[in-house]
């Protein structure tokens, strides 16, 4: 029972559980749930901007000079195209070897488009810094920052409760079943980039995957919740500097992932356009993929990090494109909540590794103080629950 009352992930898995029941046996009810995730969500977007403010130009100041700043963000931006082209080629791979579309003889003519229309998708501007000053105050105020995070975190388990139980009350589990082989498909791929690629990018860091995910298993419940990547984005900031990444480097890698980096929307947006493709029985040749593979590079990059993001991106490119049916998107309204569980979760994963990566690549990672640190991830949140918020580079205990 402490550690119930001590563990956030475990509260947000339990709530995950009782809002898809109470989705599922009382649809009507779980539907009107939705606030709840909204509100928890629209709590922490409330945060997100002074949080990467205040870190971004933390981060600018303590670099002492603009080539470190610039050479920073280059690496960065060189890594994210660099694992975001290789998702999107996976996702192209995947849909082409398995077909998860085929067979379903759809007419586009025949599709309603009317909900394609009012398909909501979220979307935020960050503030960046364009100057360098005494930041001391700075620091100050993180620290409140995080500190207020940590209790708005609290109220997390409501937020994942009301976003399942809406979730499962307006589409049902049935609905699942028709377009179960394009879920599976999504699912397994995501799997497959994160054990392979990113499993590679950290064994070349000198640090392994599965303890790294097991370090952040609490945000990953909550974005499992919520539907959103964002949702974990303060905690994972402050997880990556506990971990032993430079501070500067988690405050310009973080945030430009959170708009770069989405490497779950990229398998999601190769392998939900031949998916559209493959169900209205529409050709698309090889020139024809490289050309949605060379558009999706640019406007997967405009792709939010919230629910809703990557389907508007999808829109966007099935216009451009031109050859596969924009009404194809209404095959997916039904089922693109499921998979954005997924898409946000792969993000999430892809970010932190990115922090890792970018930090080693500058000579920035404290690796003794990460094999330390993922090697007593319960004594640390032991610590961080009863000290509130605890100072992330403090001296981490000795491996029992």
């Amino acid at each position: 029972m402490r550690r119930l009352t001590h563990n956030l992930y475990l509260q947000v898995l339990i709530a995950v559980a009782c809002g898809a029941l109470l989705g599922h046996f009382h649809p009507s009810t779980g539907a009107a749930m939705r606030p709840l995730g909204e509100g928890f969500i629209r709590l922490v977007k409330m945060l997100i901007a002074p949080i990467v403010f205040v870190t971004v130009v933390s981060g600018i100041a303590k670099m002492g000079d603009l080539k470190k700043v610039g050479r920073v963000g280059l690496k960065g931006i060189i890594y994210f195209e660099v694992l975001t082209t290789i998702a999107l080629a996976i996702g192209l791979i995947i849909a082409n070897v398995l077909k998860p579309g085929a067979g379903m003889n759809v007419n586009p003519a025949t599709l309603d488009t009317k909900a394609i229309a009012n398909y909501a998708g979220a979307s935020h501007h960050l503030s960046t810094a364009e100057f360098i000053m005494n930041m001391n105050w700075l620091d100050s105020l993180t620290k409140i920052l995080f500190r207020i995070v940590a209790i708005v975190m609290r109220v997390a388990p409501i937020g994942a409760f009301g976003a399942m139980a809406f979730t499962i009350g307006q589409y049902g589990l049935k609905s699942l079943l028709p377009l179960g082989k394009l879920i599976a498909c999504f699912y397994a791929t995501s799997i497959l980039f994160v054990i392979l690629i990113l499993g590679l990018v950290m064994k070349w860091a000198g640090l392994n995957l599965f303890k790294f995910i097991r370090y952040i298993r609490e945000e990953i419940f909550i974005v499992l919740g919520t539907s959103s990547s964002e949702s974990a984005l303060p905690l994972m900031m402050h997880k990556m500097e506990r971990l032993g990444c430079s501070k500067s480097v988690v405050g310009l890698v973080v945030p430009m992932g959170y708009s770069f980096n989405l490497d779950g929307t990229s398998i999601y947006l190769t392998l939900a356009c031949l998916f559209i493709a493959q169900a209205t029985n529409t050709h698309v040749t090889l020139p024809q993929q490289l050309e949605i593979l060379a558009v999706l590079l640019l406007t997967s990059k405009g792709a939010a990090a919230v629910t809703g993001g990557g389907f508007i991106t999808l829109a966007a490119t099935l216009s451009a494109v031109g050859n596969i049916p924009v009404a194809g998107l209404a095959l997916l309204l039904g089922i693109d909540r499921f998979m954005s569980e997924a898409r946000a979760i792969t993000n999430l994963i892809g970010n932190g590794v990115a922090s890792v990566a970018v930090s080693k690549w500058e000579h920035e990672l404290n690796l003794d103080r990460a094999v330390k640190v993922l090697n007593n991830v319960e004594v640390i949140e032991e610590e961080e629950y009863l000290e509130g918020h605890v100072d992330p580079h403090a001296a981490v205990p000795e491996e029992a």
